[in-house]
């Protein structure tokens, strides 16, 4: 059992028992790889008591490439960035941003789906969802 990994730590072990371990630490790989080894977006879910706070972090994303969506309680953020017209015209020699896709969702069980807000604020996006107000269920009975 201790020589178990876990998956999302798989790639890193194998880089280290693989004999050409520093030909994947290579620059060449690093637009392909984010810094933990996944090619997404970090996001926190914070319970605030009568809402959630979701924060995805999106540097250099732009309003109109976010698509966030609520369905039965699943919270999806969905990120399409492609280069602009003016910035495939230009020549560059050596470039480090590249476009790229990425969606992230978490499932919030009593998520309300009215009065829900997003802002997008130095590549941070928050999104507040209200939580909905549930009645206890329980009906008592007199007996006779």
């Amino acid at each position: 059992m201790a020589s178990m990994i876990p998956y999302d730590r798989y790639d890193r072990a194998l880089r280290r028992a693989w004999p050409f371990g520093s030909f994947f630490d290579d620059d060449f790989f690093a637009p392909l790889v984010s810094v933990d080894g996944d090619a997404s977006f970090k996001m926190d879910v914070e319970d605030a008591g009568d809402k959630y706070v979701v924060s995805a972090h999106l540097p250099g994303v732009t309003r109109d490439q976010i698509d966030v969506e609520l369905n039965e309680g699943r919270l999806s953020i969905s990120v399409d960035r492609k280069e602009s017209d003016e910035e495939k015209s230009k020549n560059y020699l050596h470039k480090e941003t590249s476009e790229w896709q990425a969606t992230r969702g978490v499932y919030l069980k009593d998520a309300a789906s009215e009065g829900l807000s997003a802002k997008l604020d130095n590549g941070v996006l928050e999104i507040q969802v209200p939580k909905i107000v549930e009645k206890p269920n329980v009906t008592k009975v007199t007996i006779e």
